[in-house]
């Protein structure tokens, strides 16, 4: 069997990785001339690191990335409002990560590389049609940097892992429309900054304007510094009018975000002074897509964002990518012919994703913060006081049961 993999984001590089170490041949095609180290920092959640490590790969990320200890849920006076522990720290198998997105892909494409040779990887190569017929499916892409024709391949399948603007996506839906933006918009970026906490931990802050998110994504210059990546997410616009798709991934500027950065206080941590210091940073609206009716057509089928683009709280874009790519390989293996395999994926998939998207609507478990806020919006002594442990345990627990990382769930698979 030979898959056609459109994308080479973590979601298409995984995917090639999981089906190399079952037997089956791949070939991801990248729009981008090269893969390069570009984005800022993600969480990498336990139940998609436990498929990154039964691909050999917790080396490699031990040695670019951050094992994540705590997560500390904050007010915008820096009250705390939940705290729990992450990964090995919560009893999981194996760890969370908190990770340069770039530095996560380029750990899997090197392993791609190693493991599937170096033609495994064609960049420079953008999607330009494909036909299927009752033997298999055959892709035609132009040369992205010369836009002149590249090559023809032919597959089994070919499975749409580009993103949120999937073009095989917009193939089969046409009249999708724009991503859908809840009026958020967010500043990122990542900078050498002194160590705060114990250096290994997240803090989200803020309340139902707007949120605050630091974490450690790298060791530092020195070590009492670390890589720290910084997220200011502000409702500034009208949802009805999404930004353009040029208007994605600018350049941030000063002026615009200091004066929303300015709402929050963190313990320990001059927030101003980061931003500031920051060499450069990013612009982004929050965006998702509705959940589609399907994903697969006779033998083409979505993954990652192309499938279940979801707005970035809860840390689980990256990693629902990383089960799907778990998912559909194994259903590759076991099932008697392509089309059933990827039925069989869909059918696992498609709701399970479809319930984190609409969670993440709904704040997912920061929900927890907006809930303390609504009921003491001027701070408070004691949060006990203000809702009982057992009610933001019930809003933050419930999460992760729907996403898949809970205690429970990762012990059943340990």
């Amino acid at each position: 069997m030979k898959v056609i993999i459109v994308g080479g984001g973590i979601g298409g590089l995984t995917l090639a990785l999981m089906l190399h170490a079952r037997g089956i041949s791949a070939t991801v095609y990248e729009q981008a001339g090269e893969i390069r180290e570009v984005g800022v920092g993600i969480n990498t959640l336990p139940h998609a690191i436990r498929e990154l490590a039964e691909l050999g790969l917790l080396p490699a990320l031990d040695a670019v990335a951050i094992r994540t200890r705590e997560l500390v849920y904050m007010n915008r006076f820096g009250q705390t409002v939940w705290r729990e522990p992450r990964g090995l720290h919560a009893g999981a198998p194996v760890p969370q990560f908190s990770i340069h997105r770039g530095r996560l892909q380029g750990v899997i494409r090197d392993a791609v590389v190693a493991r599937l040779g170096e033609g495994a990887v064609r960049t420079g190569r953008r999607l330009q049609g494909f036909l299927q017929d009752e033997g298999g499916v055959t892709a035609h892409f132009t040369d992205a940097r010369r836009g002149e024709a590249g090559e023809t391949a032919r597959g089994d399948i070919l499975v749409a892992a580009d993103g949120i603007h999937s073009a095989v996506r917009a193939h089969y839906f046409p009249n999708q429309g724009a991503p859908r933006w809840n009026g958020v918009q967010m500043w990122r970026g990542a900078c050498d900054w002194p160590v705060f906490l114990d250096g290994e931990s997240m803090i989200v802050a803020g309340g139902m304007a707007g949120k605050l998110v630091l974490y450690p994504i790298a060791k530092g210059t020195t070590p009492q510094t670390r890589l720290t990546n910084w997220v200011v997410n502000i409702r500034t616009g009208d949802p009805a009018k999404p930004p353009p798709k040029e208007a994605w991934s600018k350049p941030g500027r000063l002026e615009d975000v200091l004066p929303f950065a300015r709402r929050f206080t963190v313990p320990g941590v001059d927030i101003l002074a980061l931003i500031q210091a920051t060499p450069g940073f990013w612009d982004y609206p929050m965006c998702d897509r509705d959940p589609l009716p399907r994903w697969t057509h006779g033998r083409v089928t979505l993954l990652g964002d192309a499938a279940h683009p979801m707005y970035p709280v809860g840390s689980n874009g990256a990693s629902q990518a990383i089960l799907d790519a778990r998912c559909l390989a194994d259903r590759l293996v076991s099932s008697e012919h392509p089309r059933h395999a990827l039925a069989a994926y869909e059918a696992q998939r498609l709701p399970a994703t479809a319930e984190v998207v609409a969670l993440n609507r709904k704040g997912g478990p920061e929900r927890v913060i907006d809930a303390v806020e609504q009921l003491a919006p001027n701070g408070f002594d004691d949060v006990e006081r203000v809702l009982s442990y057992a009610k933001r345990e019930a809003i933050v627990k419930s999460y992760a049961g729907t996403a898949g990382f809970s205690q429970e769930q990762l012990a059943r698979r340990a």
